[in-house]
Parts: structure tokens; sequence; C-alpha cells
């Protein structure tokens, strides 16, 4: 994973510098995150890894495929589809997506967050409620994401970044444990 980071780097960064540039930042977060999205569904990796089609009908088929037509037509983000069609990085989109985003939310001073629940959330009153606390523990806003992992057994777990704010019961029955060995 590292190695897709570091290729994927100077991508995101460059056409991070433009999107901001154009005001086109949220449209081409958008349509990265498609991109990276039908890059790893097998039929079309297939299709990609064929060599026998030109980088520019690979570059033009992606382009056809995404939902918004005026970020397709974009004079600069078809030009950087290209370049990744000639070093033939299309793998390296999903990790292209997700070093844009991280740019795009520190440049909205918000962090994303992965929110681990042991159960779905009744309702979102609890989630917007949970958030803002979360929001006022991390000193920054959160762009946050809700994943149920049941074995949390209850409670939950919160990502943000490199930082982990475990709260599961899992967690304290595996600290009980080990001060219980030890």
């Amino acid at each position: 994973m590292a190695e897709f980071a570091t290729i994927a780097r100077p991508y995101a960064n460059a056409l991070f510098e433009l999107a901001d540039e154009k005001h086109q930042a949220e449209s081409w977060l958008g349509a990265l995150k498609e991109l990276a999205w039908i890059v790893q569904q097998p039929s079309i990796s297939a299709l990609l890894d064929n060599t026998s089609d030109t980088v520019e009908h690979k570059a033009n088929f992606l382009l056809n495929l995404l939902s918004d037509s005026q970020v397709a037509k974009s004079v600069v983000f078809r030009n950087f589809v290209n370049v990744v069609a000639e070093a033939k990085r299309f793998f390296a989109l999903p990790e292209i997506y997700a070093q844009f985003q991280n740019l795009f939310l520190s440049n909205n001073h918000t962090k994303h967050a992965v929110i681990y629940s042991a159960f779905e959330f009744a309702s979102e009153g609890q989630k917007a409620k949970l958030l803002a606390d979360l929001e006022r523990h991390f000193n920054t806003r959160l762009d946050a994401t809700f994943k149920v992992a049941p074995e949390l057994i209850g409670g939950i777990k919160v990502e943000v970044e490199d930082q982990v704010l475990d709260l599961s019961v899992r967690n304290k029955l595996n600290k009980l444990y080990a001060a219980m060995i030890n």
C-alpha cells in the first residue's frame, strides 16, 4: 500500500492544485471517486489491461463512463486521465482519489473519520450527536463514514487519520484480559 501512496502522491497533489485553482475541487473529487470505483471492477480492469487498445481509447472509455459530463469535458481533467493512461497507472486511481480527498478535506479544515459501531444507529439524530461530540474531542470538523463492526460487541471505535479512539467492549475486555494475565 505504501508503494501505491508513493506513486499516487504526485498525481493527487498536481491535480488538487489545478482543481483548487479552477475552483473545481469538489466536482473533481466526485469524478475521481467514480474513476476509482470503476477501475476496481473486474470487467473494466480486464479491458484496461488489454494491450491491443490504445492509451487514448482507454482514457476516453473511462471518461465516457463518468456521470458528470462537465468534468469529463474539462480539458485539464481529460489531460490528467490521459497522463495516468500513458503511464499505465490506472491501478493507482483509488489511492490518487484517497490522497486527493485528504487534500480536499485538509483544505476545508476537515478530517476524514471512520466510525465503527457494533450495531446500526437507531436514527440520524444519534449519528449527528455522536459526530458533534467527536468533533469536540478531536477539535476539528469531521467527514464521517459509519460502518457496522459486530466484532466490537458494543460501543464504538473511531479512526481519524492516524488517531484511534477505541471505546468498544471488545477493547475493554482485551485490556481486562491483559491486566489479569500480567
